[in-house]
């Protein structure tokens, strides 16, 4: 389902409040009190249903991050990078031995390049869930 177009917005995909409550690893009921609080914008349907912009997923994937399911928290591997980046899956393009990831994170994107077989052992798709894990001996700034 299609968001109907704004003036200045761009088409964004729809999410069911259930489905966002799996991509924030928040429960259904808790996702639909956000709804009413008015902390997460959503979108009446026809028939008085609730659906969420991606963009509000995108926002909230960074605060949801640590608060992961139990069993789903014993998978994660810990690490100790600190500059780790949450976002939504956008592309996986594999050529050869290398595959090109791009992440959206809070409206940016950020593309990494890791080999294929990397790729699909941990079944990288679009619209997934991914965090950037940034590790480098000098981060420079822009102004812009």
């Amino acid at each position: 389902m299609k968001k109907p177009p704004k003036p200045g917005h761009r088409h964004e995909e729809l999410l069911k409040p259930r489905e966002a409550a799996l991509l924030l690893r928040i429960s259904f009921p808790t996702i639909k009190q956000w709804i009413y609080a008015s902390k997460i914008h959503s979108v009446r349907t026809p028939g008085g249903h609730h659906r969420i912009p991606q963009s509000e997923i995108d926002r909230f994937l960074f605060r949801t991050r640590g608060k992961t399911a139990p069993l789903r928290q014993d998978l994660i591997r810990h690490v100790s990078g600190r500059n780790q980046l949450v976002g939504r899956i956008e592309d996986v393009r594999i050529s050869g031995l290398m595959a090109e990831v791009t992440l959206s994170i809070g409206g940016q994107q950020i593309t990494s390049i890791i080999t294929a077989r990397s790729a699909r052992e941990m079944q990288l798709k679009a619209g997934q869930t991914a965090a950037a894990l940034i590790k480098a001996t000098e981060v420079m700034i822009l102004r812009v």
